[in-house]
């Protein structure tokens, strides 16, 4: 699995240059090695501006009133990219990268847009009551993408737990890679553990 150098949406332009090329390089490794399979961490970040409009504005900031999470449009990886910082267009160019790799030398890649992954394994502001991707649930994903049928020549799906202000679209992670996550951000404010 294929990781950056960072986790910040603060990189600068240099430190996300230098990440790029090193992906290039370890997808030009693994054509060389005859590699099959690539799972690349991405990010949520590819696709962060659309959080400045709403619904997902309110969501993000824990604004509720008069919305219904079962009737937020779910933004879908077949959406267009909208990186919110370097780090993210990095993350997006990155997908790209990867999908020319699988067209143009046949490698299975994978592309998972992680959410909000923390040390804590619970939600610390309001986002991530809609973002939050415990260990348990980011485990099963990893799993299930390296598990995947090697049919399955290239897909960028989002890594999210089954929360119920999720705003990411997870079905073609379902349908594709088996992935079903098991635990709800929503029930730390009720004071649970968050386990389903």
């Amino acid at each position: 699995m294929d990781l950056a150098t960072g986790s910040t949406v603060d990189l600068s332009w240099d430190r996300v240059q230098a990440d790029i090329k090193g992906r290039v390089n370890i997808l030009e490794a693994a054509r060389r090695q005859g590699v099959r399979r690539y799972v690349f961490a991405s990010s949520n970040h590819a696709t962060g501006m659309y959080e400045l409009e709403q619904p997902y504005a309110s969501i993000v900031a824990g604004a509720y009133d008069g919305l219904d999470p079962a009737s937020v449009p779910l933004i879908g990886t077949n959406w267009p990219t909208r990186p919110d910082s370097p780090y993210g267009v990095g993350k997006a160019f990155s997908e790209a990268a990867a999908r020319y790799y699988s067209d143009r030398y046949g490698i299975s890649c994978i592309c998972l847009r992680i959410g909000t992954v923390l040390a804590e394994d619970r939600p610390k502001i309001p986002r991530h009551y809609a973002t939050l991707l415990t260990h348990r649930d980011l485990v099963q994903l990893v799993g299930c993408a390296l598990r995947a049928p090697v049919e399955l020549r290239y897909g960028v799906y989002y890594g999210v737990s089954a929360n119920t202000w999720r705003f990411w679209d997870i079905a073609n992670a379902a349908e594709d890679l088996g992935y079903e996550p098991q635990d709800d951000a929503e029930r730390f404010r009720s004071g649970s553990d968050g386990r389903a």
